[in-house]
């Protein structure tokens, strides 16, 4: 399977995601606003006159990531996005993932990532991965919570926007190990 045949809309109650076209603009525009500070922290910024550059680079869809927008009941509140890693159709990166402060720490961002790992396995991966800053203690421990594993720090993987020189902490999150552990949730 290929990155583009697991590009599909999602949904499970008032949580959507589809892909990212123009329309969402403004929204995501906003949503992204409401909490500078985060952005300090991320590859890029997508506040002020950095929003408009960003969003037409994730429109242009480089090769190899598929970038949604993330919808709570209709209304655009972040962004994620499946971001080629490894051998096609074995392993796929979950990354630049965004929400909007006030649904953090409610379950939402579990839900969403639940969905598209759910999706993922479904769709015959065998690995879901995420990259996250080593200074991201928030992702890092939403990661951890939802069952992948630490493999280890990338040492100066990336430069920010910022011109700070990043560590990338590698989670892996194996097909078994994500059913095993739901058939075990589903037993009474």
């Amino acid at each position: 399977m290929s990155i583009c045949e697991l590009y599909a809309p999602l949904e499970a109650g008032d949580l959507r995601i589809e892909p990212l076209r123009e329309e969402h603009r403004e929204a995501l525009r906003a949503a992204c606003v409401q909490d500078s500070e985060i952005w300090e922290i991320y590859p890029f910024c997508y506040v002020g006159e950095h929003f408009d550059p960003q969003f037409d680079s994730l429109l242009a869809s480089p090769p190899g990531r598929c970038v949604y927008a993330v919808l709570q009941g209709g209304t655009v509140v972040g962004m994620t996005a499946w971001i080629a890693f490894g051998d096609p159709g074995w392993s796929i990166e979950i990354g630049n993932s965004f929400i909007v402060p006030t649904l953090r720490s409610t379950g939402f961002n579990g839900r969403l990532k639940r969905l598209m790992i759910d999706h993922a396995f479904a769709c015959g991966y065998e690995r879901v991965v995420f990259k996250v800053d080593v200074i991201n203690t928030r992702s890092r421990a939403a990661v951890r919570k939802l069952g992948a594993a630490e493999e280890g720090v990338m040492r100066r993987e990336r430069k920010t926007w910022t011109g700070r020189v990043r560590d990338t902490v590698l989670y892996g999150l194996l097909r078994e190990d994500w059913l095993g552990r739901n058939d075990q949730a589903a037993q009474p």
